[in-house]
């Protein structure tokens, strides 16, 4: 089998020796971690079909997350498309009588010219997919996967088709519903909320200024993030399901409207600019993310609302943590799915998630409570964080990347 080739699934059924890993889903997430893997000379298989879909979202790249595509040489196509997200504000909207001011958080204040960049996912995902084209070690097996039985010394992974692909390691990238993840038995605490998100791209009449705007409301979080030249944001406007499918129904300048109203004129006059969606909120997190041959990692471990640019970014550090593993792993020629190897990684992701995956919980559902105690724990905390120029710092440089455990491609100097 050539490396780097696109290969049609009722090829590999046939293959005589396994392959060390396989990546089963291509997505963002899958994508930078069979490339990450396959860089360092692992024998890698990308099992999924690329199916972008246009409903408006983007992603707030933040500062480690680009380091990391600039090793795996995925940012060069994707950064001319990217707006720099130099700011952060914060509205607190919710009516309470603890309501603090607005806070700014500015990255020049921990040393960098912005703390990521807003791009459009479909982008993101096709620069990571023409990178994966060209990888040496790298396999791509156009096919979904149907299941995975894992072996004494490999795991089997059942494709669509019939065919099936054999490798000592499978790593779970197949999203929230991630059909591994069920299968595995790994246990999952998941739970919903009362909330669905609109998202789109808008053009607006005054300029963004680099400057990313979250108001947080009695429904949940309305934020405006930049886009390239100055005019446009993509807008992820969380509130209740009743309310969101009544914007959902409205046509292109009646939602304009509406989201001039909620950002209070900000930007001056909106239009719908892109396509829309409408995601339900929902939440997951996994006991372990691992089990016999299998790493789960982004959406298969973890989901949360889109709160504070952390959900993809999460997911790439696990894909670069795998890549650090792995790494180690071969150096010392060990199995890559022994359970040391998966304990490893397991140790190496579980207080980044834990804390990240509660932050953001808490804050939604202190959003949504209206008592007077939570909402003054609140604004005293983000007023500490607007006085008080150390924690500020601390918070800051906490929320672009963990200092304890970061991914060694994450950390390198650009």
């Amino acid at each position: 089998m050539s490396e780097g080739a696109k290969v049609e699934a009722g090829q590999v059924g046939g293959a005589a020796t396994p392959f060390e890993v396989a990546v089963v889903g291509a997505g963002a997430a899958g994508l930078a971690a069979a490339l990450a893997v396959a860089r360092e000379g692992i024998p890698t298989a990308l099992v999924g079909r690329h199916a972008p879909v246009a409903d408006g979202r983007t992603v707030a790249l933040l500062d480690g997350s680009v380091r990391f595509l600039e090793a795996l040489g995925a940012w060069e196509a994707v950064a001319p498309h990217a707006s720099p997200l130099c700011e952060l504000q914060i509205v607190d909207d919710t009516g309470s009588l603890f309501r603090p001011p607005p806070a700014r958080f500015r990255a020049a204040e921990i040393g960098l010219d912005a703390f990521g960049w807003n791009v459009e996912s479909a982008r993101l995902v096709e620069s990571l997919r023409a990178r994966a084209r060209a990888q040496d070690n790298l396999t791509l097996v156009e096919a979904d996967a149907a299941g995975a039985v894992p072996g004494e010394a490999t795991a089997r992974i059942a494709l669509a088709d019939g065919a099936a692909v054999e490798a000592r390691l499978v790593v779970a990238a197949d999203g929230a519903r991630s059909p591994l993840r069920t299968a595995s038995g790994v246990r999952v605490r998941d739970w919903t909320y009362p909330q669905s998100a609109i998202t789109t791209i808008l053009a607006h009449a005054r300029p963004h200024r680099d400057v990313s705007t979250e108001f947080h409301t009695r429904s949940g979080p309305f934020t405006l993030v930049p886009l390239p030249g100055g005019h446009r944001s993509s807008l992820v406007w969380v509130t209740g399901e009743g309310a969101a499918r009544r914007l959902a129904a409205l046509d292109d300048a009646a939602l304009g409207q509406a989201v001039e109203r909620q950002a209070r004129a900000m930007l001056g006059a909106m239009r719908v600019d892109g396509p829309r969606g409408l995601v339900p909120m929902r939440g997951l997190a996994v006991t372990r993310p691992v089990a016999n041959r299998l790493v789960l990692i982004g959406e298969a471990a973890h989901v949360f609302p889109p709160i504070g640019a952390q959900g993809l970014n999460l997911g790439l550090r696990d894909a670069a943590t795998l890549r650090d593993t792995l790494l180690v792993a071969a150096r010392d020629r060990r199995d890559p799915g022994s359970r040391p190897v998966l304990d490893t990684y397991a140790r190496a992701r579980r207080v980044d998630t834990a804390a990240r995956t509660a932050a953001v919980d808490l804050l939604n559902r202190s959003l949504l409570t209206g008592l007077l105690p939570v909402d003054a724990l609140r604004g005293l905390g983000l007023l500490a964080m607007t006085q008080l120029g150390p924690l500020r710092r601390l918070v800051m440089r906490e929320g672009v990347l963990p200092r304890l455990g970061a991914p060694e491609l994450m950390r390198a100097a650009r």
